[in-house]
């Protein structure tokens, strides 16, 4: 080849390449970029539920390079702590957080997404969602709401809850203001009790000034966070009203949709890596701050008594099948929760059951 037809031919490749560049460099730069806001449930600061959010934002900002930007807003910063489901439905924001059993005023059915009394703890919970049928049933249920829901993660077995006065038979209960959600609350309301539900930030004002008797919240990291200690003497454990409660974020589904499939799966990556990890910072802080109640604070942590335990496992029952009966949708939950649940316990009894039965030494709640 002649050395002007090499350099003639060159030239004509190199100014393919680059006009190849330039045609497609507009197509990156154009990519259409989302600004969204999501509203929560959570107070301020609060941590690993409200952290959890601002970090679910930074993160699909990240791994979306940008693409998508979330404001996120705590609770009554934008609309008030139980509003935030109606929000996201409507459009008026494109994401919310919070916990699935705050919504059951608008559909039975979706008590069943955060907490069942004596029902399934957070593995049963993971299993069933990422292992089962139960995100597909989560998702039916939030569908006519125009919402998508993604499992935000899990609180772990919380405490049974803050008493004013000492609980030693199930007749206790009776008369007793408590501050309990979802289907728990409707057990205590079996047993005799009044419920009132109320956002997180209120709990303690309300518990000091005597509004309510009782309450329960969290776990010991967040209980001593609010200095709910300061407001009741007795804490109660354990948590049967929600032992493996799960958390949600949710999104408008219209929204959601019209995402082009890379965000959508961006999206569902990072709320699943925020599952994990919203898990995992429970189960690492409230180990010590149960100690610090204990030992600095002098918190006095009481048992429920075994047969109050079996008189509110036995209403627990009558209540999931009461509330079952009051949709389709609910009923179908509730057939496919305690199928699945039959599952995982019998697998749990000769694994989890047997290992702190038996293997696990006993540990001192004090020192």
């Amino acid at each position: 080849m002649k050395r002007r037809d090499f350099l003639k031919k060159v030239g004509i490749g190199t100014a393919a390449a680059a006009a190849t560049t330039v045609v497609g460099a507009p197509a990156v730069i154009a990519q259409k970029k989302y600004q969204w806001k999501m509203v929560t449930t959570w107070p301020p600061k609060l941590p690993v539920l409200q952290d959890g959010c601002e970090r679910l934002a930074k993160r699909i900002g990240e791994l979306t390079d940008g693409r998508i930007q979330i404001q996120v807003f705590a609770a009554g910063e934008l609309v008030p702590a139980l509003e935030s489901f109606q929000a996201v439905s409507d459009g008026t924001v494109e994401v919310g957080s919070g916990a699935a059993y705050y919504w059951a005023g608008k559909e039975p059915a979706v008590q069943w997404f955060s907490a069942v009394p004596f029902g399934m703890n957070a593995q049963g919970y993971a299993a069933w969602f990422h292992g089962g049928d139960g995100l597909k049933l989560w998702e039916e249920t939030y569908a006519p709401f125009n919402l998508v829901p993604r499992p935000g993660g899990s609180t772990g077995v919380q405490m049974g809850g803050w008493f004013r006065k000492q609980i030693n038979t199930i007749d206790d209960f009776k008369g007793l203001k408590m501050r309990i959600p979802g289907l728990g609350g409707k057990v205590v309301a079996k047993a005799g009790g009044t419920v009132v539900l109320t956002p997180g930030g209120e709990i303690f004002t309300n518990l000091e000034r005597g509004v309510i008797d009782a309450t329960e919240w969290v776990g010991p990291l967040h209980d001593l966070r609010l200095g709910l200690y300061k407001a009741a003497k007795y804490y109660y454990y354990p948590g049967w009203h929600e032992p493996g409660t799960y958390l949600e974020y949710f999104f408008n589904k219209k929204v959601f949709d019209s995402l082009p499939k890379d965000l959508q799966h961006i999206i569902n990556a990072a709320c699943m890596e925020n599952e994990l990890w919203v898990l995992s910072q429970f189960e690492a802080q409230n180990g010590a701050a149960l100690q610090e109640l204990i030992n600095v604070h002098k918190v006095e942590l009481v048992q429920f008594p075994a047969e109050v335990l079996q008189r509110l496992s036995k209403m627990a029952q009558e209540v999931n099948e009461e509330e079952a009966a009051k949709t389709p949708i609910a009923k179908k939950v509730n057939e496919a929760f305690k199928k699945f649940a039959r599952v995982v316990g019998t697998w749990g009894t000769v694994s989890e059951k047997a290992y702190y039965n038996i293997i696990v030494p006993p540990f001192s709640l004090k020192g």
